[in-house]
């Protein structure tokens, strides 16, 4: 009974509490980490290429700028409303910041100054407006989500053609809106509560409309993004099953199809909150994960390029680590981590998403077996062509135990044997990765050694 209950312990660990391998061709520039905590983020380039970070942190927004890999330095920062959410969009040189925090409506910040400072130019509401969830911006329009800037928490238009005198325009009150994607004045909504996705007519922006709903896979639709060509959506899902990405080729809206899901390399368990996608590059924030990038170059065979893990103690099953990244042209890559702040960081791979291209899968690592293994376990790999294939195995802190494979292989079916008594010495329980390298691909599984 008591080695039973140690295996069952030993695959929850397993599934739930290990971190992923190290941080796959990506490198930090920065982290910052001044407050107690924190939710959405935002860029913000000026007008001489001048790049900021915009933080939302419990008690206010914090402004940084992040121009000088060497120097990235908050230069202002203003207070709010308290709330555990906190989110930001801009448009002209101001940026607007809402929060569920009871009283906080909408701050209008004007940034012209920066790099020396911000200024708070004035806090803005409207009668029965004290809060919102979510803010979306598309031209001089805001668009508010959840909280109670509109009847049932629907979707608000906030014109802000003169940015610092927003007139209250139409909104739509059918569906609670958690949030909302905006492109040619047509707003896909996701409704949290009733599992559907709404698409509106905005054109009017007195009058907002339904054209078609639909209803996701999964429960909890929380965010979304379309690719460049409006061809397919990418839905997250907030729940704890985990959501995953789903991928819906929407281009007829009266035949809306379910494409796939997707999830991280031998990740199963961390939870999804955002995502933004640019040009070829779906950048997802994973909670536990941290960020995913993605080349969605053919979306129903998305392919995992690069990931940094904010949160790189566990993978777990709670909405805890990233909250939201932003890619700048330089190639800067910004993520707000929940309790670990703010993180400035590049690919190693080129971020020009022009010059990406699909490969198709080439190889396949399956799950080894025996899992959990004592001391011996097989690794078998798949190739659909021959060439060279290095097979490695690392422990849970990322150092090399051993290498399998390094030579060239023939195309078919391969099996190897690991055994934790290597090298000479007995290796403790715990996590291992195995690693296999081929054509510029790679694939990782986690393997368990229960003694």
């Amino acid at each position: 009974m008591n080695k039973l209950l140690i295996y069952i312990v030993s695959l929850l660990l397993c599934n739930n509490l290990f971190a992923q391998l190290p941080d796959h061709n990506t490198y930090l520039i920065a982290n910052i980490d001044n407050y107690e905590s924190y939710s959405a983020l935002w860029g913000y380039t000026d007008g001489n290429g001048r790049e900021y970070a915009i933080l939302g942190c419990f008690a206010g927004t914090s402004f940084v700028d992040i121009t000088d890999s060497s120097n990235v330095v908050e230069v202002d920062y203003v207070p709010g409303v308290g709330s555990n959410w906190r989110e930001i969009k801009t448009y002209s040189h101001y940026a607007y910041v809402v929060s569920e925090g009871t009283g906080s409506r909408l701050q209008i910040i004007d940034l012209q100054y920066l790099p020396d400072s911000v200024s708070l130019i004035t806090t803005w509401g409207y009668s029965g407006y004290s809060f919102t969830h979510a803010i979306s911006q598309s031209g001089p329009y805001l668009y508010l989500s959840g909280g109670n800037a509109s009847p049932n928490g629907g979707v608000q238009v906030i014109d802000v053609t003169n940015p610092i005198l927003p007139v209250k325009r139409g909104n739509n009150t059918l569906r609670y809106t958690h949030d909302c994607r905006v492109r040619d004045d047509t707003v896909w909504a996701t409704n949290i509560n009733n599992q559907k996705v709404t698409i509106l007519n905005a054109l009017n922006k007195d009058s907002i409309r339904e054209i078609r709903n639909f209803t996701t896979i999964q429960q909890m639709p929380h965010n979304c993004a379309l690719s460049d060509d409006r061809r397919f959506i990418f839905v997250t899902h907030e729940n704890m099953n985990p959501g995953t990405i789903d991928i819906y080729d929407i281009q007829n809206l009266d035949n809306i199809t379910f494409v796939r899901s997707w999830q991280p390399t031998g990740i199963f368990t961390s939870p999804v909150h955002n995502v933004e996608v640019y040009g070829n590059l779906l950048f997802a924030a994973h909670y536990t994960a941290g960020v995913r990038i993605i080349d969605i170059s053919n979306p129903a065979d998305p392919v995992e390029i690069a990931w940094y893990d904010t949160r790189p103690q566990d993978n777990s099953n709670n909405y805890l680590g990233c909250w939201a990244v932003y890619k700048f042209q330089s190639g800067k890559i910004i993520a707000s981590d929940i309790t670990n702040g703010l993180f400035v960081f590049k690919m190693t791979i080129p971020t020009n998403i022009s010059n990406l291209s699909h490969q198709p899968e080439k190889l396949s690592l399956f799950q080894n077996y025996p899992n959990p293994f004592n001391p011996e376990t097989n690794i078998e790999f798949d190739l659909t062509e021959s060439g060279f294939v290095k097979l490695s195995v690392y422990d849970n802190s990322g150092k090399l135990i051993k290498v399998l494979v390094n030579s060239f292989k023939n195309k078919g079916l391969h099996n190897y044997k690991f055994n934790a008594s290597t090298n000479g010495r007995e290796l403790s329980s715990g996590i291992f990765y195995c690693k296999i390298e081929f054509e510029g691909k790679s694939k990782i599984i986690k393997m368990a050694l229960l003694k």
